[in-house]
């Protein structure tokens, strides 16, 4: 890409919810800048962080971010912060008032502000364009990574285009999708020789048509890290969820040389969720993807390898080393492992509803899912968090949400927070005591039978979107020869080993197991896999920092 071709695509966004100075801005802006830059304007935070996105999944570039303190809903700083999310390397700047100074100075330690700028900031001559300049220039210096954007074509109800879709997003990969069925799809599928019977069609950024790729063939053409750098570590981090987050942010940032290794998407169950409002330091919430990415960048910032699309299937003890053997043949050796594969939703066992996976039922999808909920009757499988989270974001758009739960009320499992919301909410519905019986469709779901516990009686609905968070399975089953579960697949640790006063069978050293130390020394375990875990977010995330230490004690006395 040409230079003026990146400037042109170049975009400084501003936001004020004055209409007035709103315009004033975006007017001086374009007066200076209107050639060479996109001027977006804004008049409210989240209309940003939307247009933000969109930027963001055409990978199109930002360079300069201007907000106004003072805007009601979201102020500028709880903007800027978001929007740190969104493109980490945009300059940003904020609008104040001159009583409002103080909080401007907070701010360029909360948001890592590069400016502020005092209303009105007439002649912009010399109050506004030395300090844009400046920042643009400090920009183009910047290693700020543009990334062109990958392209999906598939149709709506394609399980595996779903799929696609669902690894792009929490990969925090841009893409743009096309309908098969649309022209522009048409036409991608044309120049890549391909008659659109075998969907997705994906298109690297290098323009490489990729048909049906399967995970470890996409990440590695979109850039994501799938081969470890070295045979040899001190720490195997397997699993991306919070607890593995966690352990690779403390074991990198410590001096441990750590790879982790996650078979999908970072972020677990958590990644997926649309709002976690009760996780310490975060009073207004924090999105499941925001929290995924910034760990993500955090760990990698202290040297963490991590490797995506790769699955483990085994574990093995060869003296000192532990093994990791990957399904493809390969492995990778450490002085200590720790197991944090976290657990994933179970299937609802419904007849229908297998056949109909990724065309209207899906499990912790929601977020990618929702665009195309708007207007539309959704069902929600689940009484607990995670159902309450998608059962939120849902009702912004959809016609209506109904919960269908098994319990008598939503008060067994979920968080008072939540139930306050879903009552709050008019287009919420909660039917307790209500499991599907069966699930119907051609091609997509069409119809749900749904089942009365206590009167047994059966009804049919209309329905093409139904997501299902029915309680977690551990991903265990490839230790079975290696380390001790419980009878439903959790991993034992610490003193659930020695419940009896005795170490575990085959245990040779003369201490017993540390508190998150399986049956096999050097090899612990952290966050939703455990056995009798807390299956929070924070719980998770401070036995990944507590496994950590444990594997400083575990070296250090071997």
């Amino acid at each position: 890409m040409t230079q003026a071709a990146e400037a042109a695509r170049t975009v400084i966004l501003t936001v004020d919810d004055d209409p007035g100075v709103s315009r004033a801005v975006a007017r001086d802006l374009r007066r200076r800048y209107g050639e060479s830059h996109r001027i977006v304007r804004a008049e409210s935070g989240e209309s940003a962080l939307e247009a933000l996105r969109e930027l963001k999944l055409r990978g199109d570039l930002v360079a300069v971010i201007l907000a106004d303190y003072r805007m009601p809903q979201m102020n500028g700083i709880e903007f800027l912060e978001q929007a740190l999310d969104v493109y980490p390397g945009a300059r940003r700047v904020l609008l104040t008032a001159y009583a409002d100074t103080s909080a401007a100075i907070d701010a360029i330690n909360v948001v890592d502000l590069d400016h502020y700028l005092l209303k009105p900031w007439d002649p912009p001559e010399e109050k506004l364009y030395p300090v844009l300049d400046d920042l643009l220039e400090a920009w183009r210096r910047s290693d700020y990574r543009p990334v062109p954007s990958t392209k999906v074509v598939g149709h709506r109800w394609s399980a595996r285009s779903s799929e696609v879709r669902e690894f792009l997003a929490r990969n925090q990969v841009p893409y743009r999708w096309y309908s098969a069925e649309e022209p522009e799809g048409q036409r991608l599928l044309a120049a890549a020789g391909h008659d659109g019977q075998r969907l997705p069609l994906v298109v690297t950024p290098d323009g490489t048509p990729l048909v049906a790729p399967e995970a470890p063939e996409l990440a590695a053409r979109v850039g994501l890290a799938t081969t470890p750098t070295a045979d040899f570590y001190d720490l195997v981090v397997i699993g991306g969820g919070p607890a593995g987050l966690g352990a690779a942010v403390y074991g990198a940032s410590e001096g441990l040389r750590t790879v982790l290794v996650e078979r999908s998407a970072t972020g677990g169950q958590a990644g997926q969720s649309s709002r976690i409002e009760n996780y310490l330091g975060f009073p207004d919430g924090v999105s499941g993807a925001q929290l995924t990415d910034r760990a993500r960048r955090q760990a990698a910032k202290f040297g963490a390898e991590i490797l995506t699309a790769r699955e483990v299937t085994g574990l093995e003890v060869s003296g000192a080393a532990r093994i990791v053997r990957f399904s493809d043949g390969s492995a990778v050796a450490a002085h200590s492992v720790i197991l944090a594969t976290g657990v994933s939703y179970r299937q609802l066992q419904a007849p229908g509803c297998e056949d109909l996976t990724g065309c209207g039922v899906y499990y912790g999808s929601a977020l990618t899912e929702a665009p195309a909920c708007q207007g539309q009757d959704v069902y929600i499988v689940g009484g607990a968090n995670s159902a309450g989270q998608a059962a939120m974001y849902l009702s912004r758009g959809a016609k209506s949400v109904t919960l269908l739960v098994r319990g008598a009320s939503l008060s067994a499992s979920m968080s008072h927070y939540l139930i306050q919301q879903i009552e709050e909410s008019p287009n919420i519905s909660v039917r307790p005591r209500t499991v599907v019986e069966s699930a119907h469709g051609a091609g997509h779901l069409e119809q749900l039978t749904l089942r009365d516990m206590d009167s047994g009686q059966t009804e049919s609905v209309d329905a093409q979107w139904m997501f299902v968070f029915i309680g977690a399975a551990p991903l265990t089953d490839w230790l079975d020869a290696t380390v001790l579960r419980d009878e439903r697949g959790f991993i034992l640790a610490g003193p659930d080993l020695t419940a009896d006063g005795r170490p575990p069978s085959g245990w040779e050293l003369d201490r017993p197991p540390y508190h998150l130390e399986t049956n096999v020394p050097g090899v612990f375990v952290a966050g939703d896999a455990r056995s009798e875990s807390a299956k929070r977010v924070a719980s998770a995330v401070g036995e990944g920092a507590m496994a950590v230490m444990l594997v400083h004690r575990y070296l250090e006395q071997s």
